[in-house]
């Protein structure tokens, strides 16, 4: 324990006794669930205990469904109804009380999924530029909103309103930034929100418990602990979900969405799974290429759905990228989150070693090496990066999202050939491209764009900045999610509409004057 940094140390267990509903803090008595670490605080190896979550069940469940139901009360409820700089003013509120809360945070996401320090505080801090930038960009939209247009003798005022009740279920990648990437446009936009932590992350929000329960009106955000079928199974089958948003896997998106009874009422935001190519083009800066693919292939473990999980090298190249490729991936510090040196952190899910061997055990068996010398070698909480080559289309790595440390290669004479296979795949949500010659690179970026939704020139993979679009085509993702995209996502196009005469003219007039109405008005905040 005396290795670990005193402000980092596991000093007392979180027992997580509270659960936010209807605008209480309630006190939870029934049954719990210990939520462990990977990390161990020993010198001899085991998990260590971080503290206990509610294991929550349907009645439950039920209940946050009845309260953020009648916090939208069909659209007549206080936060759908609230003005826009209302709702705005809840959101500074919250955001403010955030921030006090860093240190803590930080710590339960190097404890409870292993991110490194650095990528920890980024994650925190990103979180919170995302929330002012979400403020700022809903004032934007507000103020573009506040006129009337005139067209054909009709006048109107079109805005945008909520949906209804959203279902947010975030991934444990990033438990904080993804998840409030769904939570917060939702909220902002005047729908009332049923949050379920992911398994793996969910200590880290007991410190924001208080914060959400002051800052918004009763109802408006609720937050449920447990497994999915206990708590948002039962959600789904009511049938009064309006929006299912999901970061995570497409199975269980499938799952709940088949539970909705009203299908056409249910409004999909899904990030889902990705196999991000990188191509590595003859003429390419190999040392750029080779660091952008470390970091795309690796960075958190390749645990994200942006990570580069296969790369295609031209075979004039190849020898010479696997040999310098491998060297840089050996050369990678593994260690504890906390100790700033270390870019390999160990694997939140205590499987995962396991499954990662199985992966590497099966591309063997069909022909592929290891390439690297210490890829596969096995710790209790990690497995060294394996580089696997050559890869063919028997194995599991070529066609499983492996999420973990692994890093499939495959040669190529032909560009058609990572083409047709991107194609082929049941994912397109972006791919790195590495190469110079403009001649061969344009009519690549010209087809890539039609088959991923991201083309990365000379670059990994990535998710930010957050005003770029966010999506995936086929099964990678369903809607947008970018500060700009994510406000539209999470509301719909409503209007009022008057003919163009004296009489409803005086009628709109008298209404804009008398700000009787949030709908109607021209105000707008700077």
């Amino acid at each position: 324990m005396n290795t670990i940094p005193q402000e980092f140390q596991i000093k007392e267990l979180l027992i997580q006794d509270t659960y936010l509903v209807d605008g209480e803090l309630k006190k939870w008595t029934g049954q719990t669930t210990p939520v462990y670490s990977t990390i161990s605080s020993t010198e001899n190896y085991e998990p260590t205990l971080l503290g206990t979550i509610p294991f929550m069940g349907e009645e439950d469940a039920m209940k946050a469904l009845e309260a953020a139901d009648a916090a939208f009360h069909n659209g007549q409820g206080l936060w759908p109804t609230m003005k826009v700089v209302d709702r705005i003013k809840c959101m500074e509120d919250f955001v403010t009380k955030m921030k006090a809360t860093r240190a803590e945070v930080v710590k339960f996401l190097m404890w409870e999924i292993g991110k490194t320090l650095g990528d920890s505080e980024k994650e925190f801090d990103r979180t919170v530029e995302y929330i002012y930038d979400t403020i700022n960009s809903y004032k934007e939209l507000n103020s573009r909103s506040a006129h009337f247009s005139k067209v054909q003798s009709i006048n109107a005022m079109v805005r945008r309103g909520p949906l209804g009740v959203v279902l947010c279920l975030g991934p444990y990648n990033y438990p904080l930034n993804e998840t409030f990437s769904l939570l917060i446009p939702a909220l902002i936009m005047g729908n009332p929100v049923i949050f379920k932590p992911a398994k793996l992350g969910v200590l880290l929000i007991s410190p924001l418990l208080e914060a959400f329960k002051s800052s918004f009106p009763k109802g408006a955000i609720n937050i449920l602990y447990g497994r999915g079928r206990e708590v948002a199974s039962p959600i789904m089958k009511s049938g009064r979900v309006a929006i299912l948003a999901l970061i995570g896997n497409s199975k269980s998106a499938i799952a709940l969405q088949d539970l909705h009874p009203n299908k056409n009422r249910l409004r999909l935001v899904l990030g889902l799974e990705a196999k991000n190519p990188a191509i590595i083009l003859p003429d390419a800066n190999l040392d750029l290429a080779i660091d952008e693919c470390v970091a795309g292939s690796l960075s958190f473990n390749g645990q994200r759905c942006t990570a580069l999980k296969v790369l295609y090298v031209h075979e004039s190249i190849v020898d010479e990228f696997n040999k310098r490729f491998s060297a840089k991936v050996d050369a990678l510090v593994y260690g504890n989150p906390w100790d700033k040196s270390v870019f390999l952190t160990p694997l939140p899910e205590k499987e995962k070693p396991a499954y990662i061997q199985e992966l590497i055990d099966d591309a063997t068996s069909f022909g592929a090496k290891v390439i690297n010398a210490k890829g596969g070698k096995q710790l209790d909480n990690y497995i060294f990066p394996a580089i696997l080559y050559p890869i063919n289309k028997e194995m599991r790595i070529y066609h499983e999202e492996q999420f973990g440390p692994v890093v499939p290669i495959i040669s190529f004479n032909d560009i058609q050939e990572p083409l047709d296979d991107m194609a082929e795949s049941n994912y397109g949500q972006q791919v790195s491209l590495f190469g110079q010659n403009v001649k061969t690179i344009a009519p690549l970026i010209d087809n890539l764009v039609n088959l991923v939704c991201r083309v990365n020139l000379n670059s990994s993979c990535q998710r930010g900045p957050d005003v770029f679009p966010f999506t995936g085509r086929k099964d990678s993702a369903v809607g947008t999610l970018s500060i700009h995209d994510a406000l539209r996502s999470f509301s719909i196009r409503t209007f009022v509409a008057s003919k163009d005469n004296e009489y409803n003219n005086n009628i709109l007039q008298e209404l804009l004057n008398s700000k009787e109405s949030n709908f109607i008005n021209t105000d707008y905040i700077l």
